[in-house]
């Protein structure tokens, strides 16, 4: 092999590779080069839509409606001598249902393809060894990562939706169009309560971005995609218990995971926006921490995968 032909093929293992430098040197770029042109977000969606794990999760997420409705079939309409919850008003109209599905979603089921499809992202391609090879097209690494992160992202916002909009489509097929019933005895118009339940749906996107950035992290510093994933659901199921514990006191505040639920607020006769304007907040400032340690550790990092 000839001297030029090993300057064309530099080694790409440390360094950043951003702006004319691959592996620790210069590298004078082919003619025509344009950084803005790689990896476009159109092709990277692609390749995470025909991923199975993608399939997997959509067809979990899309039956998971119908599971919930022929439980209700099969044990009858739920309910509580006690205390009244959105499940137990589940049967009361499609907007219940679809409300039910978010309240069952919040806190577990949503947070799995949130981490999973931010998580997942970069570590997959290290552990295929195909890293390496992006980043030798030449992709910035900021560019890559940008490009990971909003698809990913993508990916997590229809989940999130998903989930309530098919169970608002069973639900209404099942039990009718009818008003939103609240626990609390009053009830929204059918008309005002979607745009609630859409504010509602906006919320749980919003507050899982500590997830995803969380999981995002993890993904560009281990290159076992399970850690990622795992990683950031065993988080967030600990800040989970350690907002029930009360002696914590205010101190819970600074949980992602005590906002979870403050969605409940859209979806009062009277709109709240206190609880769900903190649990934004938090969520916002945790997941621009956690990115800005993410692109800063992998433009750092010796890529050798």
């Amino acid at each position: 092999m000839s001297a030029g032909t090993t300057d064309r093929f530099p080694p790409v293992g440390g360094g950043s590779v951003n702006g004319g430098s691959v592996g620790g040197g210069p590298v004078d770029h082919a003619e025509g080069y344009r950084a803005s042109r790689t990896l476009p977000l159109r092709v990277e969606a692609i390749r995470q839509l025909r991923r199975r794990r993608t399939m997997v999760i959509g067809g979990v997420l899309a039956a998971m409606p119908f599971v919930i409705l022929a439980a209700f079939q099969i044990g009858g309409t739920p309910g509580r001598p006690d205390r009244t919850t959105f499940i137990d008003l589940a049967t009361a109209s499609g907007a219940n249902f679809a409300v039910t599905m978010l309240f069952v979603g919040t806190g577990f089921m949503l947070v799995i393809p949130v981490a999973l499809f931010c998580g997942d992202t970069v570590a997959s391609e290290a552990s295929w060894s195909s890293l390496r090879y992006l980043l030798a097209a030449p992709v910035p690494r900021a560019r890559l990562l940008a490009r990971k992160f909003l698809v990913g992202l993508a990916f997590s916002a229809v989940a999130v939706v998903m989930l309530p909009a098919i169970g608002l489509v069973v639900g209404t097929v099942a039990y009718g169009w009818g008003d939103l019933k609240l626990p609390a005895g009053a009830s929204l118009p059918a008309g005002e309560a979607l745009p609630r339940i859409a504010i509602a749906v906006a919320f749980v996107f919003l507050s899982e971005l500590v997830i995803a950035a969380l999981a995002f992290w993890l993904s560009t510093a281990t290159d076992a995609p399970l850690g990622a994933v795992g990683g950031a659901v065993f988080l967030s199921i600990i800040t989970g218990v350690l907002d029930a514990v009360t002696a914590l006191g205010s101190l819970r505040e600074w949980l992602p995971a005590h906002w979870q639920y403050a969605w409940a607020d859209a979806l009062q006769p009277q709109l709240e926006w206190g609880g769900m304007v903190q649990g934004v907040s938090l969520s916002l400032s945790y997941a621009v921490v956690l990115l800005a340690l993410a692109f800063r550790g992998f433009a750092r990092k010796d890529v050798v995968s």
